[in-house]
């Protein structure tokens, strides 16, 4: 966990692969926990810290969460990221295959299975489906593995994992959706790298970039970007 951007309102990290968000079956101490330790230490506060959680991320995946450090500006937050267009979030995903095209707009209808904590995609809609809706663009490729830049319009369970899978992409390490092999730390090469909101109460636009962990792969990524070696942008 690294803090990346705080004020007095809001708080953000760079949640790292495998850590989980909020308490479940495993007991795992969690990213809330940490920021409200960070929070009492450093501001020296006594009793309970407040935090508000108005988005999330799986455990397998890394990059940027934004929590609310009062609860004045929760319910600002929570409505942010409930209604389609406010929140702009780009997240980089590294996959197996080249995409069929260099850049595309996918649509599904996503149905959640609790019991096996996954989710299926549908070409029409289904009863108790969800319409799923993200655009990606090819901006990358190394000896074994291709770069995707993947813009949410929706946030579904699991929607970029199960979308890109319908194309025959598989996420490095995503045992559940399709990739042979899990990585050694249990996360996936899926992170939140940017998002872009209003600022709930400075009312400024608010630009966060997260990087994505450190290890060989995303290195060699990394250190393209760095060069200007990312495909441009493709006109419409």
């Amino acid at each position: 966990m690294k803090v990346i951007y705080e004020d007095n309102h809001i708080i953000a990290i760079n949640k790292a692969c495998g850590e989980v968000v909020q308490s479940d079956k495993t007991g795992d101490e969690t990213v809330m926990d940490r920021v409200k330790q960070y929070l009492k230490e450093k501001y020296n506060k006594p009793g309970n810290v407040y935090l508000g959680l108005p988005h999330r991320l799986d455990r397998p995946t890394s990059g940027i969460l934004i929590l609310a450090k009062t609860s004045k500006v929760l319910p600002r937050l929570n409505n942010l990221f409930q209604t389609r267009g406010e929140v702009k979030k780009i997240y980089w995903a590294v996959v197996d295959k080249r995409p069929p095209k260099h850049q595309d707009t996918l649509v599904h209808y996503l149905a959640k299975n609790q019991e096996r904590n996954r989710s299926y995609a549908y070409t029409e809609p289904v009863e108790g489906a969800k319409m799923a809706k993200l655009s990606y663009r090819h901006v990358a490729s190394i000896d074994r593995y291709h770069l995707l830049e993947v813009e949410l319009q929706t946030g579904r369970h699991h929607q970029i994992r199960v979308q890109l899978k319908q194309l025959g992409l598989h996420i490095k390490g995503d045992l559940k959706y399709g990739f042979p092999r899990s990585n050694q730390d249990k996360g996936i090469h899926l992170h939140a790298r940017k998002v872009e909101l209003m600022h709930p109460v400075k009312k400024e636009m608010l630009t966060i970039v997260a990087d994505p962990p450190d290890d060989p792969v995303w290195n060699e990524f990394i250190n393209l970007f760095h060069a200007g070696r990312f495909s441009p942008v493709q006109p419409a």
